[in-house]
């Protein structure tokens, strides 16, 4: 235990934020960062693909599915190795591993979120499209103001648990020397060459204490999308019990 805070306490900074300012940023920082990032950057393309699996022509839809089927289907880290030697070739000219990773993230992470939003506006209610489309509503019109707001909020709980499927993802940026946690532990690993299990128990530690307050807050938001979809709100609902206590 003593070597573990002997650890942090000389290399903390390292795994927080990588070299940074005298060189660039890394770590839990950057691997928070491309995650954020990616998420973002996906969710809207993910809305999109959401609507392009559920609308009724055939040829909107199946080169979508066609798409999201392989993207899930390819393991994550192959999709890495081919944007890094095909991004390249295409803008003539080398990216970095931070860049690399963000491009796979945001079209990996697409294809699971659309999938999530596809989920989400199949379990409304077919009731409320049918009220859209008689108040003179369009297609796109029912989406954008009544289905998709309410898909979304309904999903809110996955799309946390997804993102934090997206921070773990990001150690496999390793392989392609992006300076996320991973490949800070394994700098730090390098330069005290025995203690490699101190440092990898660390690595895990932080993972997990990330990753498990996320899905923490999953759960919570999800236990008040519940609430609110029942009409109780937890001040209601603890009078009660008291009540029924009493």
């Amino acid at each position: 235990m003593q070597d573990i805070f002997t650890i942090l306490k000389d290399n903390g900074l390292l795994l927080l934020i990588g070299q940074y300012p005298n060189g660039p940023l890394g770590g839990l920082a950057i691997t928070f960062l491309v995650s954020v990032l990616g998420i973002s950057l996906a969710f809207p393309l993910s809305v999109l693909m959401a609507l392009a699996l559920t609308s009724p022509i055939k040829w909107v839809r199946r080169p979508i599915v066609t798409i999201v089927y392989f993207l899930r289907g390819v393991p994550l880290v192959m999709l890495i190795f081919w944007v890094y030697f095909l991004v390249p070739l295409i803008i003539k000219q080398p990216i970095s591993g931070v860049a690399t990773m963000l491009i796979t993230l945001v079209f990996y992470q697409a294809a699971y979120l659309a999938e999530i939003v596809r989920a989400g506006i199949q379990g409304l209610p077919r009731g409320q499209t049918e009220a859209a489309r008689a108040c003179g509503l369009s297609y796109m019109q029912t989406m954008r103001k009544v289905i998709l707001p309410q898909a979304i909020y309904n999903m809110i709980p996955s799309m946390i648990s997804q993102f934090v499927s997206t921070i773990k993802e990001t150690s496999l940026g390793y392989v392609i020397s992006m300076n996320e946690l991973t490949f800070a532990a394994s700098q730090v690993n390098n330069t005290l060459l025995t203690k490699p299990f101190q440092v990898f128990l660390i690595l895990a530690m932080i993972y997990f204490v990330l990753c498990f307050s996320l899905t923490t807050l999953a759960r919570y938001v999800e236990k008040r999308i519940a609430q609110k979809r029942k009409g109780i709100r937890p001040t209601t609902a603890r009078t009660d019990s008291l009540a029924t206590a009493n």
